[in-house]
């Protein structure tokens, strides 16, 4: 078996790429939740009976390292879509009312992003300490102001409310960005335009 494992790897991202292409502009929305049956398979990620909240920030924060690497997690608008290459797969709603929107400052390097991929997404500032605003744009009303840890991804996470449009800015020591954000339906998920200066 070992000697397929080179072409695997090198098509496996290739598949991926078109499945998550498949996913991200084919799906349609799914009952309230997978059934057991369709669930069982997470078990073998640790994953069974946890809600879309859960598994989101359980793999977002999850050290690089330990990330199973034949599981994609793809955070949509609504729901949280997950395959492994064992042709399984499961969409998991995301709250009602909270969007979750994933961020990777960067002083150098970034890739293109829409929907977050929690398994596989990596940003240049990873375990830096930056400071986060979060303004309505409509109200003028500052919805997060902290000072947050960046994770093992290079990445943050905020929850917001749905269906708001918003200015994100992060600061990092003299440098900041900011960039108008939405937390509607079509909204991306994953921002990794935020180049500090």
């Amino acid at each position: 078996m070992h000697h397929h494992r080179p072409i695997r790897q090198f098509i496996a991202p290739i598949v991926l790429l078109l499945v998550g292409l498949f996913i991200a502009s084919c799906s349609t929305s799914s009952g309230p939740s997978a059934t057991a049956k369709e669930d069982s398979w997470l078990a073998e990620y640790n994953l069974d009976g946890l809600d879309g909240r859960e598994i989101t920030e359980q793999l977002d924060t999850m050290p690089v390292e330990d990330r199973p690497g034949d599981l994609i997690a793809s955070v949509e608008p609504k729901e949280l879509v997950l395959f492994d290459d064992q042709e399984n797969e499961a969409s998991i709603p995301l709250p009602a009312e909270e969007f979750y929107l994933s961020f990777a400052p960067y002083l150098e390097q970034t890739h293109d992003c829409h929907f977050h991929s929690l398994t596989t997404c990596l940003g240049e500032m990873r375990h830096q300490q930056i400071d986060v605003t979060v303004t309505d744009s409509d109200t003028d009303v500052v919805l997060f102001d902290e000072s947050v840890r960046t994770y093992d991804n290079g990445f943050a996470g905020l929850w917001l409310p749905r269906d708001i449009t918003a200015t994100l800015t992060v600061t990092h020591g003299d440098r900041s960005a900011s960039i108008p954000i939405s937390t509607d339906a079509e909204a991306p998920t994953c921002i990794t335009t935020l180049q500090l200066t």
